[in-house]
């Protein structure tokens, strides 16, 4: 196989390593098997082709037509012209299948369903990645810059995969950019003519027998497998390298001991995608004791620090998880509680770093690497532990607080208040104007909290739609209140945030709603019960849960106010129906209604909620679309600064082709020029050449070998010049590389940068371009009276006479 064939196969298998960190994202993943076949179909051309040869650009521009009718055929043949050329109809059924599968990418959570939208969206990325790497490493011969690309492609897979895109999927990805590297390498060094390692004698299997590698190839191997090690090791032996792109985040704690920190990611990235998935896949079942399961919301985290972009969980110490979990924050011994146990199975497919828990827990008994947030009360996995088809026996207090103990509850402690009541400074005033107006003639801080509640709930006109564009910012929670439509993160994080203005200590918890009862006395718990309501605080209770959220859930019983007790407001409009009518104690059959639903009559029927007039996909998870415009965007950026590299290497190995033994020594003689113009030394075209060529050692600081280089080449350019039988020149290739490492060793660090990215003669390309776009006009204007003039001619001719 030729050096460019071995190229064109490395970068094809480059690419393919690299998108198999796409893989996770979409099931099944037979996605992958089309978009081999057409990138080897593109690859295989391109060698093809540049064995005619043909122009680079010209080989690239025919890979890139191949693989547009490539895509037509395998999408929208039915569409096309013959089946093959894509017509007008065709680009229509591309557009709408691009559109489709941004919408879906947006709309479902990972993985997600392989719908033709998103498939087309894979192929066709992986393609053109394909294409790219390609052309540089195959057509222009330069592999290193085509790791950009290949981590764009798996950046890409990183960002939307949680918890980043895994350490397995970074080796094989790494291993095909080595792979690509090492091939490149012995092209580059085949061209020197065969190598030879040293005068000791062959040995079996190793360097000098049939079968052994060439010295430098096995350092490259060496090198790059050391490279990759360390790539691997480091950021697991460094604690503060964790949550990057190759691995989940960490706890950024090592094995042992009880201390650290979580800095983690926040979930509702997902909850969204979650609520509109088409089929609603069971998360996990669980088993308890408790008759009652209206209350049992199975809590993952707690989101408490709001910056006005989003609802985040703080960065906190972890530790060890206890035998028996400290007490909750704020209970006392007055409130009445009971003790429940609760058996939970995951499912298999479900990998989360947080654990669903009854809140609050005492005990958790379950195997693996987990550790405990005590603010939160939250267990997190540690070193890619995740919730993937565990089982645990969870024991937790069902708390029940009475209307006149919330009502009650003294003033909790200023440090609390101080961190829990933080807003900022970017929060529309139109929010704290609202929770005034809403809890105008509330007396304290549980009466605002339920009128907080029903004002969202029951009295403000709200609608629950999960396909409104989501958000969890300032601006977010505005337009919520302005708009009034939407689901539970925008009913939690509006409420969480006014009850804030308002001093009452205030956070979200995410996770899911209760679920729904089997007959085999299980619970299932799906998709569609992921939730977020917010948690209040109360002095003497602690974290206590609301639900502003309508047709979601169940109202807590404590909410429902006693108008004989201390602190009510005789006076409110809306008082709340007695718990009998509105909230029984047993469990329902269908606790919340699936989205863009609402709950009709007595609350035991679903109805479709009115749709939001040109609602469109919805934002709530990582939406395909900004990773890709955004990769796509950096992989520009990136090609147009390469330009100018890649079109210097190219002008180089032209000029110096046949350097060793030339008669016409002036294209060296031009790259020495040029040579020197890329390290700062401007061509002066009015010297001789051996004027230049001392001007060159004088500024550049030329000594030795380097110096001797510039005047043999000086003489052998006027020799050719003048000289009246100029003779064959050996070495100019030779002399050209020492002129070359000469300035390259007197110029300082950031002009052999300069040098070398942007050199200065890539100014010549832009002459190029104009002369050709000059000679292109000429040609046009001159062709048709010369077509003219021939055909006049033609018919002049003595055969057309007789016809």
């Amino acid at each position: 196989m030729s050096g460019r064939g071995r190229l064109a196969l490395c970068a094809a298998m480059a690419t393919l390593c690299a998108a198999c960190a796409l893989l996770p994202l979409v099931q099944p993943f037979d996605w992958l098997v089309p978009a081999a076949i057409l990138l080897a179909v593109v690859s295989g051309a391109g060698a093809l082709m540049r064995r005619v040869p043909l122009a680079r650009p010209l080989t690239i521009a025919a890979q890139a037509l191949l693989a547009v009718l490539l895509l037509t055929v395998c999408f929208v043949h039915d569409r096309a012209v013959l089946g093959l050329l894509p017509g007008p109809d065709a680009v229509t059924e591309f557009a709408r299948l691009v559109h489709e599968g941004v919408r879906d990418a947006g709309r479902y959570a990972t993985p997600a369903p392989a719908t033709p939208g998103i498939r087309l969206l894979l192929v066709a990325g992986v393609l053109l990645i394909g294409l790219v790497v390609d052309a540089l490493a195959a057509t222009y011969r330069s592999a290193a810059p085509a790791g950009l690309p290949l981590l764009a492609l798996y950046s890409v897979a990183a960002g939307l995969s949680q918890g980043g895109a895994g350490w397995l999927w970074f080796l094989v990805a790494a291993a095909g950019y080595l792979m690509l590297l090492l091939a490149e390498g012995r092209d580059r060094l085949s061209q020197w003519g065969r190598v030879f390692g040293g005068t000791g004698p062959a040995r079996p299997g190793g360097f000098g027998s049939a079968g052994g590698a060439p010295p430098p190839v096995r350092t490259g191997r060496r090198i790059g497998a050391l490279a990759l090690g360390i790539a691997l090791v480091v950021p697991a032996a460094l604690p503060s390298l964790g949550g990057g792109l190759i691995g989940p985040p960490g706890d950024g704690r090592g094995p042992g001991g009880g201390g650290g920190t979580i800095s983690a990611v926040n979930p509702l990235v997902s909850l969204q995608n979650s609520l509109n998935q088409p089929e609603d896949k069971e998360v996990l079942n669980y088993r308890t004791t408790t008759g009652d399961t209206s209350d049992l919301y199975l809590r993952i985290v707690a989101l408490d620090r709001f910056d006005g972009a989003a609802w985040r969980p703080s960065e906190r110490t972890v530790t060890d998880v206890p035998d028996r979990l400290p007490g909750p924050p704020g209970l006392s011994a007055e409130v009445p509680t009971t003790t429940v146990n609760t058996s939970v199975s995951t499912a298999d497919w479900y990998a989360q770093n947080w654990l669903p828990l009854p809140y609050p827990a005492s005990r958790v008994d379950i195997a693996g690497r987990w550790r405990f947030e005590p603010a939160g009360r939250t267990l997190v996995g540690d070193r890619g532990q995740t919730t993937r088809g565990v089982q645990y026996q969870v024991e937790s207090l069902q708390v029940r607080p009475t209307a006149k103990q919330l009502a009650a509850a003294p003033r909790p402690p200023a440090r609390l208040v101080r961190e829990y009541t933080k807003v900022p400074a970017s929060l529309p005033s139109v929010v704290h104007r609202t929770a005034l107006a809403v809890t105008r003639g509330a007396h304290t801080a549980y009466d605002k909290a339920v009128d907080l509640q029903d004002w969202f709930s029951l009295n403000g006109g709200f609608t629950y739609n999960t396909q409104v564009n989501a958000g969890s910012g300032s601006e977010a929670i505005a337009r919520f209140l302005k708009d009034r439509e939407g689901f539970c993160v925008h009913f939690s994080f509006s409420m969480a945030a006014m009850a804030r203005t308002l001093g009452i200590p205030a956070r979200v918890a995410v996770g899911f709603t209760p679920g729904t009862p089997q007959s085999d006395g299980t619970t299932s718990v799906s998709l569609k019960d992921a939730h977020a309501w917010p948690e209040l605080y109360f002095q003497g209770i602690g974290w206590t849960r609301f639900e502003p959220t309508p047709s979601r859930g169940s109202v807590p019983d404590y909410t429902y106010r006693d108008h004989g007790s201390a602190g009510a407001d005789p006076t409110d409009p809306a008082p709340r129906p007695a718990p009998s009518a509105e909230a029984p104690h047993a469990p329902s059959t269908a606790p919340s209604c699936a989205p863009g639903e609402g709950r009709q009559g007595s609350g035991t029927s679903c109805a479709a909620a009115p749709a939001r007039p040109g609602a469109g996909p919805t934002a709530g998870g990582p939406a395909l679309w900004p990773v890709l415009a955004i990769g796509l965007a950096a992989l520009l950026v990136a090609l147009l600064l390469c330009v100018p590299l890649l079109w210097r290497l190219r002008i180089r190995s032209r000029w110096l082709a046949g350097g060793d033994a030339a008669t016409d020594p002036l294209p060296a003689w031009q790259e020495l020029l040029d040579t020197a113009w890329d390290f700062g030394i401007l061509p002066d075209e009015s010297l001789t050449p051996r004027r230049a060529a001392a001007r060159i050692i004088r500024i550049g600081e030329l000594q030795g070998e380097a110096a001797e280089a510039a005047r043999r080449m000086a003489a052998a350019v006027e020799q050719t010049l003048y000289a009246p039988q100029p003779h064959p020149v050996s070495g100019l290739t030779t002399d050209v590389q020492r002129v070359h490492a000469g300035l390259h060793t007197a110029a300082t660090r950031a002009l052999r940068l300069r040098a070398r990215l942007a050199p200065r003669s890539a100014a010549r390309l832009v002459q190029a371009c104009s002369a050709r776009w000059t000679a292109f006009a000429t040609r046009c204007r001159t062709s048709a009276p010369v077509t003219a003039a021939r055909r006049a001619a033609s018919a002049l001719r003595p055969g057309r006479q007789r016809a």
